[in-house]
């Protein structure tokens, strides 16, 4: 279900990016409106470059909508003298924004899986993270993607996905509780089906400071 679901999302995105993208000054013209909504003057010194500047960092900070996790995990090492037993990478910082107020969320997500045919580069596991996480997200549906990305493209034995994060939609407006983490894990394969294997991702991602 959860693929079902991205690749929709995935559809609804690229369909949406070649559709209706509005142009560059449209966009500009849409923060100036924000800027008069929330009671300043878009005219003033200090605002007048602000759409400009606004419209350069959604650019950077969305970049993932034109990134393609198939690019990032495209090439998988087969020659690794026969090693087959869990590969781990932790303390993968990132930051993205909540789909439903547009504040961010940052976090540390942490990855293992068990090599089947072959193991990505490391830092491809730190750029999946990144292409999703630059996107609207929900924490859940951050988990869901990466994971599945990970399956899809690598057919591992088993991937473990743990992620925490503080959410600013709850720490600056809301019920306003500063230091709150969300933590959410997903497992599939060895992970899943094993106990033993869950326990000892946890231990190393935790225990091992």
């Amino acid at each position: 279900m959860d693929a079902v679901v991205d690749a929709r999302r995935e559809a609804s995105s690229a369909k949406l990016a070649t559709a209706t993208r509005p142009t560059r000054e449209e966009a500009e013209a849409a923060v100036r409106t924000l800027l008069l909504w929330a009671g300043d003057d878009p005219n003033r010194e200090g605002l007048v470059d602000t759409p400009k500047r606004v419209v350069r960092a959604f650019e950077e900070l969305y970049r993932g909508y034109r990134e393609n996790p198939s690019d990032v995990l495209d090439r998988v090492f087969e020659e690794v003298e026969g090693y087959g037993s869990i590969v781990l990478v932790r303390d993968i910082t990132f930051h993205s924004h909540c789909e439903h107020h547009m504040v961010p969320f940052v976090g540390k997500a942490h990855i293992a899986y068990y090599p089947s045919a072959g193991v990505v580069g490391l830092s491809k596991l730190a750029r999946l993270v990144d292409v999703y996480a630059r996107r609207l997200q929900t924490q859940e549906s951050l988990t869901a993607q990466i994971v599945n990305a990970i399956e899809d493209h690598l057919k591992p034995r088993g991937v473990a996905l743990l992620i925490e994060a503080e959410h600013m939609c709850m720490s600056m407006r809301g019920v306003q509780k500063a230091g709150v983490s969300t933590i959410t894990t997903e497992f599939t394969g060895v992970f899943r089906d094993d106990p033993a294997e869950q326990a000892r991702f946890m231990m190393m991602v935790k225990g091992m400071r």
